[in-house]
C-alpha cells in the first residue's frame, strides 16, 4: 500500500486536486469566511501549502503561518513553494500526536487531512483546537466527510474518479463532526458548505 511518504502518490494526489472543480469551490467559500485580520496562523496537514497560499492571498498581512504535516514529499514541496517567505514556518508533526508548544492563533484550518486520524482523536484535535485559539478565534476545516449511505458513498467516490476511496481514509459524518466541535467548546459551529463527500465546517473559539 502507498503511503503519504511515497512521493508518486504526492504527485499524483497534487495533480488530481487541481482539477476538482468542487474542491476549488470549497477552498473559494473557505476564502470568504476567514477572519478579516488574523495575524497569527495555523494549517493542520498543510501538505504542498495549498491553504496557506489560499490564506496568504486572501490576508497577505498576516504575521506568521504555521504549517503542519507528516509526509516528507509535501512539506518538500511546500518549503519549495514559500522559499524566501519567513512569514511561513513549517514543521513535520503527525496528526495523530498532542498539538503542543505551538502558541496561540487567530486562526486554525485544515484542509483535507483530518479524515486520515480514527475518530477519537479527531475529537481530540478539536479540543487542542479551541485551547490553540485566541479568544474569538476561527477553526476552518475543509474535509472529506462520511456519506450518509454505501450508494451515496459509491457516487461520490466515481464522481471524483477515485472509486473504492482510499484505504487510510477514517470518514465521520457531517452531524458527528459538529457535534464533537461543540462538545470541544466551539461555538457558531456550522457547515457553511457542503458538495456531496466534501463539507467545510467551521467553528469560533469563545470570546471570553
Amino acid at each position: 500500500m502507498t503511503t503519504w511518504s511515497d512521493p508518486g502518490k504526492v504527485g499524483e494526489y497534487v495533480e488530481r486536486i487541481a482539477t476538482v472543480p468542487q474542491r476549488l469551490a470549497g477552498e473559494a467559500v473557505l476564502a470568504e469566511i476567514l477572519p478579516r485580520a488574523p495575524r497569527r496562523a495555523l494549517d493542520l496537514g498543510c501538505g504542498d501549502g495549498r491553504l496557506i497560499r489560499l490564506l496568504l492571498d486572501a490576508r497577505p498581512d498576516v504575521e506568521v503561518v504555521v504549517g503542519l504535516d507528516l509526509s516528507p514529499p509535501m512539506l518538500r514541496r511546500a518549503r519549495d513553494r514559500f522559499a524566501g517567505d519567513d512569514r511561513v514556518m513549517l514543521r513535520r508533526h503527525d496528526l495523530l500526536d498532542p498539538l503542543a508548544g505551538l502558541g496561540g492563533f487567530d486562526l486554525v484550518t485544515s484542509g483535507f487531512a483530518i479524515h486520515h486520524v480514527p475518530d477519537a482523536r479527531k475529537q481530540a484535535i478539536f479540543a487542542e483546537v479551541v485551547g490553540l485559539l485566541h479568544p474569538g478565534g476561527t477553526f476552518a476545516n475543509l474535509e472529506v466527510v462520511a456519506s450518509p449511505t454505501p450508494e451515496l458513498q459509491a457516487a461520490f467516490e466515481a464522481a471524483i474518479g477515485r472509486p473504492g476511496g482510499d484505504p487510510e481514509d477514517r470518514l465521520a459524518p457531517v452531524e458527528d463532526q459538529l457535534t464533537w466541535m461543540r462538545a470541544a467548546g466551539l461555538e457558531q459551529v456550522d457547515c457553511v458548505w457542503k458538495w456531496r463527500g466534501f463539507a467545510l465546517m467551521v467553528g469560533q473559539a469563545p470570546r471570553t
